[in-house]
């Protein structure tokens, strides 16, 4: 009993393991990026689309799995869409109704999480092979993986670009904003850092 109580939690620890690092979504498996560069110049807007592509990937990647030997094999991309995308208008609809500032803020970017490549890469490369246990995890994994990534990066736009954190000043009033860190070229340097620095720390690299 005890031995497979322990390989339990052991397959939990390694799935969890993979999403937040060993196969994150951003650095290693390169996912999300358009998001991850539209949405982090604050750090509000990170959490509130990290918190969001989470629950999406857990709720429909959880579907698919209790509906993996129902699905027919040529449907199954139409089927994860329109699953998917019932998660993302109620991710949305919770948005406008209670943050509404924040989804002014993230506009269309809410609506297109449908077309996230994390999204519909756990569905179809884990949910529709194992069961929900284990989907619930490694949607969660993936979802704090992408999540932890756009904090990282949105902290240093949001200082930079703002002299803000959480939109609380943090910069003297000698601070001058550095206002291409507000754009997109901006996040695109920054996330590019830290996918140096976390496949350096990783020892991950590419190969042919």
């Amino acid at each position: 009993m005890k031995k497979w109580i322990r390989v339990k939690y052991t397959k939990w620890y390694n799935i969890l393991k993979q999403g937040i690092s060993t196969t994150n979504p951003i650095v290693i498996s390169v996912l999300g990026i358009c998001s991850a560069l539209a949405v982090t110049n604050k750090v509000e807007n990170a959490i509130a689309m990290g918190v969001g592509v989470t629950f999406v990937i857990m709720a429909s990647s959880a579907v698919v799995s209790l509906l993996r030997n129902v699905i027919p094999s040529k449907l199954r991309m139409v089927a994860y869409m329109v699953i998917i995308s019932v998660f993302v208008i109620v991710v949305d609809m919770f948005l406008q109704a209670y943050f509404p500032v924040i989804a002014k803020s993230l506009g269309a970017y809410v609506g297109l999480i449908i077309t996230n490549c994390i999204v519909m890469g756990r569905a179809e490369a884990y949910a529709v092979k194992n069961p929900v246990k284990y989907t619930l995890v490694d949607g969660l994994a993936n979802g704090l993986g992408y999540t932890f990534v756009l904090i990282l990066v949105a902290s240093v736009r949001e200082i930079l670009a703002f002299g803000t954190f959480l939109n609380m000043p943090i910069m003297n009033a000698n601070f001058t904003p550095w206002t291409v860190m507000a754009m997109a070229p901006g996040g695109f340097f920054i996330l590019s850092l830290f996918v140096w620095l976390i496949r350096e720390l990783t020892k991950y690299y590419e190969t042919e």
